[in-house]
């Protein structure tokens, strides 16, 4: 059967001597695997739609639910800052394997697709990466059901003063000083950081606009979003721990 897809690019690798495999993350049959045959030969007409991170409207053959094979293709956004510079790409990475890994094949991908593509926009527009990436990672924990309860204790279901809550990774959500007992090592936080963190949850990536947030808080933010990824996915990551080198060396 043949499909016609607006998709990303979202994992890309070597197959054989001249072609590739990549995988697509589409608005309407989720995430779909191509064979793009002579891909990596210097002349392919196809070799541009293989690149990580290129938008495009995909031609291809496919028969029940396994490999696909293009037979034709056109680049709608090739993104190729994204590939030309180091941290852009780094943030670009992260969020492309962690839709691959999150991402079901055949899982309805619509709003997967709209918020990766609009993460990439982003990131390419220049706004702050790693605000986009905490966002991005927000939409993905609630996409995959795991999205925290910010709003009200997760524990007891009580409004608290904002200064009386802390963040239980573990439990999923801010837990009052009531009901710490529950969970000892919950996560100390700001009332600032745990405002962004409930405006992550209502907000979605296509409708962000310039976002200013102080080193201090972006720091506390990160380690928010990284203890409820780490506690409801636990995922390992390559392209996080690339990420982490960055940090390292203050690149």
């Amino acid at each position: 059967m043949l499909y016609r897809a607006e998709g990303i690019v979202i994992r890309s690798m070597d197959y054989g001597e001249g072609n590739k495999i990549i995988t697509l993350c589409t608005e309407k049959w989720g995430k779909v695997g191509v064979l793009v045959r002579g891909a990596k030969k210097v002349k392919s007409r196809h070799a541009a739609l293989t690149q990580l991170f290129t938008y495009g409207e995909y031609v291809f053959f496919r028969n029940g639910t396994g490999l696909g094979t293009l037979n034709a293709g056109e680049i709608i956004e090739s993104h190729h800052s994204l590939r030309e510079d180091l941290i852009k790409a780094a943030y670009a990475s992260y969020a492309c394997e962690l839709l691959d890994r999150v991402l079901q094949d055949e899982e309805t991908g619509a709003f997967w697709f709209h918020q990766l593509k609009a993460c990439l926009m982003s990131l390419e527009e220049g706004k702050d990466p790693q605000v986009i990436s905490n966002l991005y990672e927000m939409k993905i924990l609630q996409t995959a059901g795991y999205g925290p309860e910010l709003e009200v204790c997760v524990s007891c279901g009580q409004s608290r003063p904002d200064e009386d809550m802390l963040l239980s990774p573990h439990l999923g959500g801010a837990l009052c000083r009531h009901c710490k007992h529950l969970d000892p090592p919950a996560m100390k936080i700001s009332v600032r950081t745990l405002g962004l963190l409930r405006l992550f949850a209502r907000l979605d990536l296509r409708r962000l606009g310039n976002v200013d947030v102080k080193d201090s808080t972006k720091t506390e933010l990160k380690q928010a979003m990284r203890a409820l990824m780490d506690a409801q996915l636990g995922l390992r990551l390559k392209s996080r721990n690339f990420l982490d080198q960055l940090d390292k060396y203050n690149i």
